[in-house]
């Protein structure tokens, strides 16, 4: 029996002033999937992600959570949607004068009623998901690009979303520390019970998370290919899709 949609995009056209970015985008992202958005650098990639998360409105189209249209639902339900969504941009987007504990507890203290020592509780709790135990009195100066970006991690499932969003986790960081990333994706999927939602062209990422790819083309303007990347690499419906998957001899790396 298929699992219910959790995200629909229906014939969305996305722009900025007269320029098309992308247009009659069509796909369904099931619940608990974790489905990668990739293509080229310039596709519009983020643009979908910022479309996504309510911070651009479609120029057509409709955005569904469930069976709720986004984009024309007021901005009381937005919020209440949005509010179950979490999100880590691709710096990580701390507040640099902050300790990662109080990073973590500001959504906790804007949209909750808990006291502070239930605060500290779960922000610790949140950090130690993420590996960083002990670290909550740090700032993040005082920490690595990868730890950062694991405190945005822990900040961003600080209210158990029951989806997050990802904008390129793996950029910046070395081999070793985006692997231990793709792994706390795929963990954190599963405890949460979240639907995950990846935006992202690195092929070790893509082949190692994904249980559906949406492919948008740079030069049509639009989605080419949606499906598992496996599939979309063992029969690959154009030549973009093809050369994308294949570039640089990575995938048989990707794939052992």
């Amino acid at each position: 029996m298929p699992r219910e949609a959790h995200i629909t995009v229906e014939n969305l056209t996305m722009a900025y002033g007269h320029m098309v970015v992308q247009h009659d985008l069509n796909f369904v992202i099931r619940r608990g999937d974790i489905c990668v958005v990739m293509g080229g650098s310039g596709c519009g990639k983020s643009t979908l992600l910022r479309h996504l998360i309510g911070l651009r409105a479609p120029r057509r189209g409709r955005i569904l959570y469930g069976e709720v249209s986004f984009w024309e639902a007021p901005p009381a339900t937005r919020d209440r949607l949005l509010r179950r969504t979490g999100v880590l941009y691709q710096g990580g987007a701390l507040w640099t004068s902050m300790t990662l504990a109080e990073n973590v507890a500001l959504p906790l203290r804007e949209h909750t009623r808990l006291n502070e020592q239930e605060i500290r509780e779960i922000v610790s709790f949140k950090l130690a998901l993420v590996g960083l135990r002990g670290f909550e009195d740090f700032h993040p100066a005082e920490i690595s690009g990868g730890m950062r970006k694991r405190a945005g991690l822990a900040r961003a499932i600080a209210l158990d979303p029951e989806i997050l969003f990802f904008d390129e986790p793996s950029a910046g960081l070395d081999p070793i520390s985006a692997r231990r990333m793709d792994e706390l994706i795929v963990e954190l999927r599963d405890s949460l019970g979240a639907t995950v939602v990846v935006v992202t062209h690195e092929l070790a990422s893509i082949f190692a998370i994904a249980t559906n790819a949406v492919f948008l083309d740079a030069e049509r303007r639009t989605m080419t290919a949606y499906g598992p990347p496996a599939e979309l690499l063992a029969h690959p419906p154009n030549a973009q899709v093809h050369d994308f998957l294949t570039r640089g001899g990575q995938t048989a790396v990707a794939k052992a």
